[in-house]
């Protein structure tokens, strides 16, 4: 195992790793500290909708094998970390943001704050909350189509039904989730982010609320070299780049 400090070198190294070394164990306290990297991902509104559930006890890592579908990826797994979306919880998220801000101005009365004061008040205090609030997905439709209309006129910020916002949240996490595994591949560590999994039993494993949403389940561990399934593969570059 040997740890790469520039990020160029932890780039190259992560690869999605399918079978680890079941003789080589990880430090539970170097993954934590990745996810602690993680959580200083950009994301939007710096809402962080987003938990981490870092599972490194036999019954659950054994539950989660099942769960995700009994692939070597999960199976040899020495640690897995579950990047869980909680959009539900976006009143609290909002709440921490809007005390900080309120902390870091002083809790000035309104005469006294900047504009620049009073616009980061008003988002978290009432722009958020318009964003997020919602009944039954009739409220979202409601502010979609607002933004619509308005947007004939004037560029607009549209992505406004839960579907929207659902993307957005699970963008953020991936974010934070890539944060993570380059965190991981730096102290050469192995992980692979699985898709083929059970999402209902994986909330149910961790007592999650139906809520909530699984965004990605990784799994940790030291990589075996049959583990890679072969040299790296991406389209030529020239095919995805487009420069205006």
């Amino acid at each position: 195992m040997e740890k790469h400090e520039s990020l160029i070198d932890a780039i190259h190294y992560r690869r999605s790793v399918r079978v680890y070394d079941n003789s080589k164990e990880i430090d539970s306290e170097v993954v934590k500290k990745c996810i602690q990297q993680a959580i200083l991902a950009p994301n939007s509104s710096n809402m962080q909708l987003w938990e981490f559930h870092h599972i490194t006890s036999k019954t659950p890592l054994k539950e989660l094998m099942i769960a995700c579908l009994g692939q070597p990826a999960a199976t040899t797994a020495k640690q897995m970390v579950v990047v869980v979306v909680r959009k539900d919880l976006w009143k609290q998220r909002a709440k921490s943001n809007l005390n900080n801000l309120q902390d870091t101005f002083g809790n000035k009365p309104k005469e006294k704050q900047s504009s620049r004061e009073k616009f980061a008040l008003n988002y978290y205090g009432k722009l958020m909350p318009f964003v997020y609030s919602d009944f039954f997905g009739l409220f979202g439709y409601l502010k979609f189509i607002i933004s619509w209309v308005a947007g004939i006129f004037r560029p607009t910020y549209r992505q406004l039904r839960n579907s929207d916002l659902r993307i957005v949240a699970h963008k953020s996490a991936a974010l934070a989730a890539q944060t993570f595994m380059l965190s991981m591949a730096a102290e050469g560590y192995d992980t692979c982010p699985m898709e083929g999994t059970d999402t209902l039993r994986i909330k149910k494993i961790l007592e999650l609320p139906l809520s909530s949403e699984i965004n990605m389940v990784i799994s940790c561990g030291i990589r075996k070299p049959e583990g890679v399934y072969g040299e790296r593969f991406r389209i030529p570059f020239e095919k995805v780049y487009k420069h205006w």
